[in-house]
């Protein structure tokens, strides 16, 4: 173990970060297992909110290690470009195994955010090859989060992730968001009012006609703006008025995929099936960094027929389909299978709900949001400081155990889908303790 110095702390900028702050009093993590990770000095600390929304089937887990060493043993890196690897196929064709039927073409990034600005491009270039070139316009919603690319931020609708970087992506649009609707306040799992929020959508075709609008994505649920959990019906809406326009639909779920939801996808779980889907996180859990688009065999067929030169998309990347990537994520996808962890998601729903929404009495807290193993646990704001108290929360609950990850003023929470009972009654009994002491 490297000494941890205040020199030390110097080189790394680091992401999303109050990076004086961190420095200042820095939290290290140095081991991880199962559902823990241990600090440099062996203190134990929960994760509630696997890393990152990300390693879904815990820490470390043996099959997923050795399959990284094994592969990187054998080759530790082969080109996508104008030639393949055994393993990029058969993992592309096991991921199209448990995507919903019609989408079962793969294509690989290397994370969330390049999942979606693949899909953006593929949109686009979908209507080209189908001599629609006039349908560019992009839909997003307020309060999306869509990565870091350019693409992503210009149809997301987090503004400290848009304002800081000029003019973005031209002819983009945004849906309202589905949050603060009356009535929904403490919802239990899918709230009742506004799915009609998805009408917004034909006004956007009124205003810019259909013929020029290409795509719309969206979070089946909304995850790092705070867990915004879509009304009953909306979903639904948006997918019959995009059948409706012509409009292509893009679901982002790099986090909702690979069992967050108790289900494969959350397009299963709703019951409406997408154009695309967007990929990361879970699809190796974490373990090696990679993302994936999935397209419907008609847009893929669209691209090939259309093609106007034998590349049919110009798009790609140095680590499309990484054989290290290939290898952990057979190995994750073995065990979710194995070890029925979607299902497992879905059996524990209603006991993680009933724990978390147990904090509704819990001092500063004034809504909380549940779906399968996610929750949002909304906090007052302090008048003067905003994402002040969610910040000292976040501290003070690494400082006791308890790994939590906070967005404004918002306790987002998304355990590893091994989490047991005990473990549920211990994060919500930290949070509780948490809060009651931060002012």
């Amino acid at each position: 173990m490297a000494d941890i110095r205040a020199n030390d702390l110097d080189a790394f900028w680091m992401p999303f970060t109050p990076n004086r702050r961190f420095k200042a009093q820095p939290r290290m993590l140095a081991r991880a297992e199962g559902m823990h990770y241990a600090t440099p000095e062996g203190r134990q600390v929960l994760d509630a909110t696997s890393g990152l929304w990300c390693v879904n089937a815990g820490h470390n887990r043996p099959r997923i290690v050795e399959a990284i060493r094994r592969q990187a043993g054998e080759m530790d890196y082969a080109p996508s470009f104008n030639m393949g690897h055994p393993a990029a196929f058969a993992f592309a064709s096991r991921i199209a195994q448990i995507t919903p039927p019609g989408l079962d073409r793969i294509f690989f990034t290397g994370s969330g955010s390049e999942s979606v600005d693949t899909a953006l491009k593929i949109a686009l270039a979908y209507h080209r090859a189908r001599g629609k070139g006039t349908k560019t316009r992009l839909i997003g919603r307020e309060r999306g989060y869509h990565g870091v690319g350019f693409g992503g931020i210009s149809v997301g609708g987090i503004p400290k992730n848009r304002m800081y970087f000029g003019s973005l992506l031209t002819g983009v649009d945004h849906l309202p968001h589905t949050h603060g609707v009356a009535g929904n306040l403490f919802s239990q799992g899918l709230p009742k009012n506004g799915a009609e929020l998805a009408d917004a959508l034909e006004g956007i075709v009124a205003l810019h006609d259909a013929s020029n609008i290409a795509a719309v994505i969206v979070e089946p649920v909304a995850g790092s703006t705070g867990v915004l959990v879509p009304p009953e019906g909306y979903l639904q809406r948006l997918r019959a008025i995009c059948d409706r326009h012509d409009i292509l639909l893009i679901f982002d779920e790099v986090i909702t995929g690979f069992g967050r939801v108790g289900a494969a996808f959350a397009a299963e779980r709703f019951g409406v099936t997408p154009d695309m889907i967007c990929m990361a996180k879970g699809l190796t859990n974490a373990a090696v960094p990679a993302g994936a688009v999935a397209a419907s065999e008609g847009v893929y067929q669209a691209m090939m027929d259309g093609a106007d030169a034998p590349i049919e998309l110009f798009h790609g990347y140095t680590y499309s389909a990484h054989p290290l990537a290939c290898a952990a994520g057979m190995a994750a996808l073995e065990v979710y299978q194995e070890e029925g962890l979607f299902a497992r998601a879905l059996e524990m729903e209603p006991y993680w709900r009933a724990a978390v929404h147990s904090l509704k009495d819990a001092r500063h807290v004034v809504d909380i949001r549940d779906f399968g193993l996610i929750a949002g646990i909304e906090l007052e704001p302090r008048p003067d400081a905003p994402t002040a108290r969610a910040l000292a929360a976040f501290e003070t609950a690494f400082d006791q155990g308890l790994l939590i990850r906070v967005t404004g003023d918002i306790i987002a929470l998304s355990p590893p889908l091994i989490i047991e009972k005990s473990q549920v009654d211990q994060v919500v009994e930290t949070i509780r303790a948490v809060l009651s002491g931060v002012d």
